[in-house]
């Protein structure tokens, strides 16, 4: 553990550990830039980086963790960039749903499946249905996903409801429109990391991460790992989440 997560105190004692992280996964090709290696390379390494957080996760015992592996806007990327992106999400399936399997994660894909190839879907599907009943971790991939469009399809939906007279728009809560979201029935992020040194949100779980703890660690995706999720954890703990409320020492004194 480094420094910094010895200081913030023991991870698994104390104050709670999160019960969903949500990561964005972000420096596969400055990484590789770096390095003056290829940016496929930079997002094969990513991968790695992958399997080692949800072997964290497992460890911690978080129930939920979510990985923004693609957005809706990385299709303006080079076609060359994109085949690899879809490749590696391929092989991760074909490779490593297995292993995911007999360790008791279920896998959830959410985004819209429009433009993805039909072998990727058919294996996506695949992974969520062998997986459904497992329970050490929900893994939840945002593949092809933007919040944005994610919440104007909920928007739409209800509308579509409503003027079918099957509900009231007075009716119509914050609870109902997350219920039409992607992650219906997934808890919202307590903690949402980003690595790479980025301060922003990416169109990623705009709706969702509205209380979310935010932490940006000036790691790339490849370097990230047990040690760093542990210090995001840990700075978590740290945290007072009052949800508009006042702080402990206030409502102490």
């Amino acid at each position: 553990m480094s420094q910094r997560s010895q200081q913030l105190g023991l991870v698994g004692s104390g104050p709670a550990l999160p019960r969903h992280v949500a990561i964005i996964m972000d420096g596969n090709g400055r990484w590789a830039n770096r390095r003056g290696l290829p940016r496929r390379l930079g997002h094969r390494m990513g991968v790695e980086a992958v399997k080692r957080t949800v072997r964290a996760a497992i460890e911690l015992k978080i129930p939920y963790l979510t990985l923004f592996s693609f957005s809706s806007e990385n299709w303006a990327r080079p076609a060359s960039e994109i085949d690899d992106l879809m490749g590696l999400l391929k092989r991760f399936i074909r490779s490593d749903l297995q292993e995911l399997h007999q360790a008791g994660v279920a896998i959830r894909v959410i985004g819209e499946r429009g433009r993805v190839d039909s072998e990727l879907l058919s294996l996506i599907d695949e992974a969520q249905a062998l997986t459904r009943n497992n329970q050490a971790l929900t893994l939840v991939i945002a593949f092809n996903y933007g919040a944005r469009a994610e919440i104007a399809a909920a928007a739409r939906r209800l509308a579509e409801r409503a003027r079918c007279g099957e509900i009231d728009p007075a009716a119509i809560t914050e609870t109902t429109l997350a219920q039409e979201l992607h992650t219906s029935g997934v808890p919202d992020p307590d903690l949402l990391i980003r690595t790479s040194g980025e301060q922003r949100l990416s169109n990623f779980l705009l709706w969702q991460a509205a209380y979310a703890e935010l932490v940006f660690m000036d790691v790339k995706w490849p370097d990230f790992g047990r040690e760093q999720l542990l210090e995001a954890v840990s700075i978590f703990q740290a945290r007072d989440r009052r949800y508009g409320g006042l702080a402990k020492e206030v409502l102490g004194s």
